[in-house]
């Protein structure tokens, strides 16, 4: 296990302190939103936001490489790289409604070992190092036991993200579960982690809507994977799997591979 130096932990919350106030200060105001290649939204906040990171990050430790959403790669090849998704749930953002979060994460030769979720709306920060736990405003946080699918509360930020074999493998966990909710982006795994959801399956994901959830929910007590039980890294496929509890993260996957 990497050992992580806590001046990186403090940086983490250097880059959060810097990005939320930018994303508040445009939050449920008039804004142009422009739509990027995949016809995915983006704003001025999103744009800001990664640069007042970028521009920490190029200060600090200009030897470290840097994913993000926004500006795409630079020296993602270094030992460590930096993954940021400025907003991650700008659909949320630009609909008023406080579930999106900015997800910050350092990887250590391509694996997430350090995450944090940072709400600023609501000014929850939920940050997860790994080896040390998780926590939400520095208070320590964890899981619950699910140990049956017929338990489980499940989320997706949307049914319409499972294409082709991935959709009836989605169908076939989502009418096992209890409750199955939709829209919750990041936050959706924070709530895994502070035990009050036990569940989030998703696909189609990049790297900067993945990192920073690993060490969060992992540090909680929970597991987190792609959809054939392999670890997430800078290359995994982007189909997730989030659990709290192991046994139920094992049902989920044995549906998802039908």
């Amino acid at each position: 296990m990497t050992s992580i130096d806590p001046d990186l932990v403090g940086l983490a919350g250097r880059l959060a302190d810097a990005s939320g106030p930018i994303v508040r200060r445009y939050f449920r105001t008039p804004m142009s939103v422009d739509d990027k290649e995949d016809s995915s939204p983006v704003t001025i906040a999103d744009k800001q936001a990664e640069e007042a990171i970028r521009a920490i990050l190029q200060r600090e430790c200009p030897d470290h490489g840097v994913l993000g959403e926004e500006f795409g790669r630079d020296r993602i090849d270094a030992e460590y790289v930096w993954v940021i998704d400025p907003i991650d749930g700008t659909k949320a953002f630009i609909t008023g409604i406080p579930i999106f979060g900015t997800l910050i994460a350092l990887c250590h030769r391509g694996r997430p070992i350090l995450g944090v979720i940072d709400q600023p709306v609501s000014r929850e920060r939920w940050l997860g190092v790994s080896g040390q736990g998780a926590t939400l405003n520095g208070a320590p946080i964890a899981v619950r036991g699910c140990d049956a699918l017929s338990k489980a509360y499940l989320y997706a930020t949307s049914p319409s993200m499972f294409l082709g074999a991935d959709k009836p493998s989605f169908e076939r966990l989502a009418g096992k579960v209890k409750l199955a909710r939709y829209g919750g982006d990041c936050y959706a795994y924070a709530l895994v982690a502070m035990g009050f959801a036990d569940i989030v399956v998703e696909a189609q994901l990049k790297p900067f809507d993945y990192c920073a959830l690993v060490p969060v929910i992992e540090g909680a007590g929970g597991v987190m994977t792609d959809w054939r039980n392999q670890k997430l890294d800078l290359s995994s496929d982007g189909r997730v799997v989030a659990a709290g509890d192991r046994a139920a993260h094992a049902a989920a996957l044995a549906l998802l591979a039908g």
